[in-house]
């Protein structure tokens, strides 16, 4: 079939059961107009299953009316028809004059793509493309008055159709894929000629190169909807459902770990979804990608007190003590704070510089506690306290609790607050002992 004819005919699909009807947006709309308009929902739902079973037979699709053999569940057979109104000329006209100025409506219509922004120029120019409620009129030789579960299927059956190629619904608006491309081209021709003598260079409609170039079809700003509002931040991440459902769970399969996968997915989701749409997201670098090691920790400190986190930490080389100094180390500043605690490092000369003179700054010479550096870490003398230098610069508060150095607080810019912190006592360490 050729694509200047007026009707193309679908083979019968096979039965398809369990999926939707509609991908795209314009297909879904396709559905919509339907359902909206449908007076039985019991037709359609029995329309679904004629779809889904393949009961369908070839489709045939001319102007302003699709048609095909439906076999029902008795296996006796009807005729449907769905008519939609053709657009006239006046209306063709101005569609096409509006496309032809849009070199990504082109674009999109050549990729299959029926963009939104597509329809809704085409709509502020007067011409509705896709039906709306009460567009699709039914006839279908069972007699029935409303959809019937043939029709309906017929139409479910479109939408099928629609999602794959849009120039269908052109063409059952009137116009073949052929007539469209040869008027556009016609067009095209024509803004060419103006363009060249208003001082544009375009090449010729027939010319080797002819094309548009691709900053212009799809940097076109100009044509694209103001993107929505966005929602406000939920207050909090969502709970998924149990798995709990009394049935043995297949070989393999440990409905706990999946629980608990699936509650740390979503709060990690919510934290990068509030990142997202925080004030100066723009100005924040990427996060680096986690080890493995980072993320049993990461996993571990979404919901530490399960059983989960105790095979995190055998995963990831920890006794059950150090993955609960890893939770907390997590908790208080992410993959940083976790290698301020488990990872010891030389501070070069330069930092080191400014590690020492953010000391001797942070106190009067005869309050100064006396500190014992080794590496990044800070001891104050005879003081179960720790201050540690972190990559950045940042001091890290750090108390000695049953034989383990234990993150005390946040990291800060000052060594004292850091120092005040690991105290507990805003008036820093006691420096009489």
């Amino acid at each position: 079939m050729t694509d200047g004819d007026r009707e193309r005919t679908f083979p019968a699909p096979p039965p398809s059961r369990g999926r939707g009807f509609a991908h795209t947006w314009w297909g879904r709309a396709w559905v919509k107009a339907l359902e909206d308009a449908a007076l039985d929902s019991g037709q359609l739902k029995a329309g679904r299953r004629l779809a889904r079973a393949g009961a369908v037979g070839s489709v045939s699709v001319r102007p302003g009316r699709i048609t095909a053999v439906v076999r029902d569940r008795d296996r006796t057979t009807h005729r449907a028809d769905v008519l939609v109104q053709e657009l006239a000329d006046e209306r063709w006209d101005r569609f096409l004059d509006m496309t032809a100025e849009r070199a990504g409506h082109v674009a999109a219509l050549l990729d299959r793509e029926m963009p939104a922004h597509l329809v809704e120029d085409a709509a502020d120019a007067g011409v509705a493309l896709l039906p709306e409620l009460g567009d699709l009129e039914a006839e279908c030789d069972c007699g029935a008055w409303d959809h019937c579960a043939h029709t309906s299927a017929l139409c479910y059956q479109m939408a099928r159709l629609l999602d794959l190629d849009p120039f269908t619904l052109l063409l059952l608006r009137g116009r073949t894929e052929r007539t469209l491309l040869d008027e556009l081209q016609q067009r095209g021709g024509t803004a060419g000629e103006t363009n060249a003598r208003s001082g544009h260079l375009q090449e010729a409609p027939d010319s080797p190169g002819q094309g548009v170039a691709a900053a212009e079809a799809y940097a076109a700003g100009d044509i694209l909807p103001a993107l929505p509002v966005l929602p406000a931040l939920p207050e909090g991440p969502g709970r998924p459902p149990s798995l709990d459902t009394g049935a043995a769970p297949a070989p393999g399969v440990d409905p706990p770990a999946l629980e608990f996968l699936a509650m740390a997915t979503a709060a990690e989701a919510y934290r990068l979804l509030a990142r997202a749409v925080g004030p100066g997201h723009g100005a924040h670098p990427p996060e680096r990608e986690l080890t493995l090691e980072q993320d049993a920790v990461r996993l571990a400190a979404a919901h530490p007190d399960t059983p989960i986190s105790e095979r995190l930490a055998r995963g990831s080389g920890r006794d059950p003590q150090e993955m609960t100094l890893a939770v907390r180390a997590w908790q208080l500043g992410g993959a940083v704070a976790l290698s301020v605690l488990e990872d010891e490092w030389i501070v070069g000369a330069e930092a080191l510089a400014r590690a020492r003179a953010a000391l001797a700054s942070a106190w009067d010479e005869d309050e100064r506690p006396s500190l014992i550096a080794f590496r990044n870490r800070w001891t104050v003398a005879g003081a179960p306290i720790q201050l540690r230098l972190g990559q950045d610069g940042r001091w890290w508060p750090y108390r000695e609790e049953r034989g383990c150095w234990t993150p005390a607080g946040q990291a800060v810019g000052d060594p004292a607050t850091a120092l005040a912190t690991a105290v507990g006592d805003p008036r820093g360490v006691s420096t009489d002992e």
